[in-house]
C-alpha cells in the first residue's frame, strides 16, 4: 500500500469523471491559496541569522542539567560523527504530502506511544503498533477516498516534558523522570540522575526501529493483498475485528476488480507503503547533535525523524526551541491547547515558516471538547486573516486525562470521541479542512483508557496498565475511532458528491 493508491480503492470507472472534477476543484483551492500566501503576516522586525546552536543564547526549558559537562560533551561528539536516521529527501516528500492535507486532499494519520522505552523495546511491538496503523489508514482511507498519510510517533519519541523538575515520596525528593534517553523511571538517585550515555542508546533503538519499520513498509508486509491477514489475535472475537475483516473483504473486491483492469498485485503501489517517523523536539543537545546540512539544497535538517513538533510548554516565541526550529527544514508541529492565544500563534507560524511554505506547518490542538468549539474557531480565523497555510489536525488525547479512584491516570473512551466530533464540527462550521488526527495509541492489548465498545472499566485499568507515561489507546478502541472518523469524512465528501454512495456504517461522530 502507497498513499498514491488512496484515490484508487472504492472508485470505480463511472466514477472517475467526478473524481478528475473534485481533483480540477482542489486545484483551482490550492491556486487561490497559494495567492493568499504574499499576504501572510510579516510585520515582525527580522530575527537575526540563524546557526545551529544559536538556540544556547535564548532561555531553554524542560532540559536536563547534566552532572558531568565532560560526558556530556563526549557523547554529543559522538552523535555528530554517527550517521543520520533518516534522509532531508524523505522530509521533503512527507512535506508535500501535508501540503495537500492542509488543503482536504489527504488526510495526516499519527501515532504511537507516549514515550518508548528501553524495556518494551522489541520486533513484535513495534510490528504490532506498525500493523494498528495500517489497519486504521485503509479504514480512513476505504471511507475518505483520499490518500492517508501514516506517520508514527515512533523511532525517537523519548523525552517527556513534565510539570515538575522535581518528585517527592515519602519526604525523598529527586528529579522527575524525563523519558528512557534522559534519566530511568525507578525512584531512586541513580536511576533519576540525568545520563548522556541514555541519548546513545536511544540513538540505537531509534535506528533499529526504523529498519524493522522500513522492512515492514517495503518488503511485503503492507501489501494490500495482506489486509485480511492484519488483524490482531486477541480482536478475533471483537465487534471491530468484525467491522475490519468487513472492509477487508471489500478491499479484496476492489483488488481484484483492479487486477482485472491491469492493476497487477506485484505493483509497486500494491506492495509498498510510505511511512514517516515523528517526535516532540525537546532534548536539544541531541536534535543539534543529529542536525545535517542537506548537500543537494544545503539547508539543515533534524536527521532524528522527519518531522519534529514543538510543545505547549516550550512554545515561546523568544525560547530556545523555536529558535532551534526556526532554522530546520524538516515538516514541524504546534501544539496548541487552549491556552493559546489566536494573536501568539500567527506570530509563531511566521517565525517558523517565514515564507509560508504549504505543508510545513501543522496546527495540533489539544483542548477537550467544549474548549475545542470554544477557541478553535479564533485560532482558525486568525490564520486565516493572516493568510497563513496550515495542516489542522486534532490530538483528543491530552486534553482529557483524569485520575481513576485507584490513582492511576485514565483517558475516558467518550470524551477522546466527543473532542473528535467538536474538532470537525467547527471545522464544518468554519469551512476549513480537518486535516488530520494525532494520537496516543498501541498495538498491545492494554487496559489503559476506560470505555470503548469493549468497555473497559475503572476495575480493569490495573490489569493491563503496561504505559510508564501517560495512557494509550489499546488495537480495538483505535480502530473504532477510526471507524467513527472515516465516517465523518466520507460524510464531508458525500455532501461535495452527493451522488457518490458508499455505506459504511458507523455513526460516533454524527
Amino acid at each position: 500500500m502507497s498513499v498514491t493508491s488512496a484515490s484508487l480503492i472504492g472508485f470505480t470507472p463511472s466514477l472517475l469523471t467526478q473524481h478528475r472534477h473534485h481533483q480540477r476543484r482542489h486545484q483551482r483551492r490550492s491556486i487561490i491559496v497559494a495567492n493568499s500566501s504574499s499576504n501572510a503576516s510579516n510585520s515582525s522586525s527580522p530575527l537575526p541569522p540563524w546557526k545551529i546552536d544559536s538556540w544556547k543564547t535564548k532561555k531553554a526549558l524542560q532540559l536536563p542539567e547534566y552532572p558531568d559537562q565532560n560526558n556530556l560533551d563526549e557523547v554529543l561528539q559522538t552523535l555528530t560523527s554517527f550517521p543520520p536516521i533518516v534522509f532531508a529527501g524523505e522530509a521533503r516528500n512527507l512535506e508535500d504530502k501535508l501540503s495537500q492535507a492542509s488543503m482536504g486532499n489527504a488526510f495526516l494519520l499519527m501515532g504511537g506511544d507516549c514515550a518508548e522505552s528501553f524495556k518494551e523495546f522489541s520486533a513484535n511491538n513495534i510490528r504490532d503498533t506498525f500493523r494498528v496503523i495500517l489497519q486504521m489508514g485503509v479504514v480512513l482511507m476505504f471511507g475518505a477516498q483520499m490518500p492517508v498519510i501514516k506517520v508514527g510517533r515512533m523511532a525517537g519519541q523519548f523525552a517527556k516534558p513534565r510539570s515538575d523538575s522535581f518528585e517527592e515520596k515519602n519526604g525523598v525528593k529527586l528529579p522527575s523522570y524525563r523519558g528512557d534517553n534522559i534519566n530511568g523511571d525507578a525512584f531512586d538517585a541513580v536511576s533519576r540522575t540525568p545520563d548522556p550515555q541514555r541519548m546513545v542508546r536511544a540513538y540505537c533503538q531509534s535506528v533499529a526501529t526504523l529498519n524493522l519499520l522500513r522492512a515492514f513498509a517495503t518488503g511485503g508486509y503492507a501489501a494490500m493483498q495482506r489486509v485480511n491477514q492484519w488483524n490482531l489475535d486477541f480482536m478475533e472475537q471483537s465487534e471491530q475485528g468484525d467491522r475490519y475483516r468487513e472492509l477487508a473483504h471489500r478491499v479484496d473486491e476492489a483488488l481484484g476488480f483492479m487486477g482485472c483492469a491491469g492493476l497487477t498485485a506485484d505493483h509497486p503501489i500494491m506492495t509498498t507503503t510510505d511511512f514517516w517517523t515523528s517526535h516532540e523536539c525537546l532534548l536539544l543537545p541531541y536534535e543539534q547533535a543529529l542536525t545535517r546540512e542537506d548537500s543537494t539544497s544545503g539547508f539543515y535538517y533534524d536527521c532524528s525523524a522527519h518531522m519534529l513538533w514543538v510543545g505547549e510548554r516550550t512554545r515561546q516565541l523568544d525560547g530556545a526551541h523555536v529558535e532551534f526550529l526556526r532554522g530546520l527544514a524538516n515538516p514541524l508541529g504546534i501544539k496548541a491547547s487552549d491556552k493559546m492565544d489566536p494573536n501568539e500563534l500567527v506570530k509563531l507560524i511566521d517565525i517558523l515558516n517565514p515564507k509560508n511554505k504549504s505543508g510545513r506547518i501543522t496546527v495540533i490542538v489539544r483542548m477537550g471538547a467544549e474548549n475545542m468549539r470554544v477557541k478553535l474557531p479564533h485560532l482558525i480565523r486568525a490564520v486565516r486573516g493572516a493568510g497563513q497555510v496550515v495542516t489542522w489536525v486534532s490530538d483528543p488525547m491530552h486534553g482529557n486525562t483524569i485520575k481513576a479512584p485507584s490513582g492511576l491516570k485514565t483517558r475516558p473512551f467518550d470524551s477522546i470521541r466527543a473532542e473528535l466530533r467538536a474538532f470537525f464540527d467547527v471545522h464544518e462550521q468554519e469551512g476549513s479542512f480537518p486535516g488530520g488526527v494525532h494520537l496516543e495509541m498501541t498495538g498491545q492489548n492494554v487496559t489503559e483508557c476506560v470505555g470503548g465498545s469493549r468497555t473497559i472499566t475503572f476495575d480493569d485499568l490495573s490489569s493491563r496498565y503496561h504505559t510508564h507515561c501517560d495512557p494509550r489507546l489499546n488495537a480495538s478502541q483505535s480502530l473504532e475511532l477510526a471507524f467513527a472518523i472515516a465516517e465523518r469524512l466520507r460524510k464531508r465528501r458525500l455532501k461535495s458528491t452527493p451522488s457518490l454512495t458508499l455505506p459504511f456504517g458507523s455513526q460516533l461522530l454524527v
